[in-house]
């Protein structure tokens, strides 16, 4: 009887082990991007600038992605902190918010700014 308890006991702790959702990374709903180099990471951050550069007129290029985050909607939602230099050879870092939902064809740079 004992080792059919200690079974259930463990099985029991198992399944709670498992069901319980991990925060780590978690705030307020965003997560760190754990690979700045993956290409989707990369696509954004590229369209971001490049769609900065269109509506500016500035010249703006990426050169890397410094940090990020996001967060699962109905879509995604991205934070990216961006080093860019301009068409006159001048550098500095940049917020881009993206929100993007592929599966209907919409991207929106909702927000793209000097860091502060």
């Amino acid at each position: 009887m004992r080792t059919h308890d200690l079974l259930l006991v463990t099985v029991a702790v198992v399944i709670c082990i498992i069901a319980t959702p991990t925060t780590e990374g978690l705030l307020n709903g965003w997560y760190q991007i754990p690979d700045l180099n993956a290409p989707g990471v990369q696509e954004i951050a590229t369209w971001a600038v490049a769609e900065h550069a269109r509506q500016a007129s500035d010249g703006l290029q990426l050169k890397r992605v410094v940090s990020g985050m996001e967060q699962t909607v109905s879509g995604t939602n991205w934070k990216l902190r961006l080093d860019a230099v301009n068409g006159d050879g001048k550098e500095a870092m940049y917020i881009a918010e993206v929100y993007d939902q592929p599966w209907t064809h919409t991207r929106i740079l909702a927000s793209f700014r000097p860091a502060q």
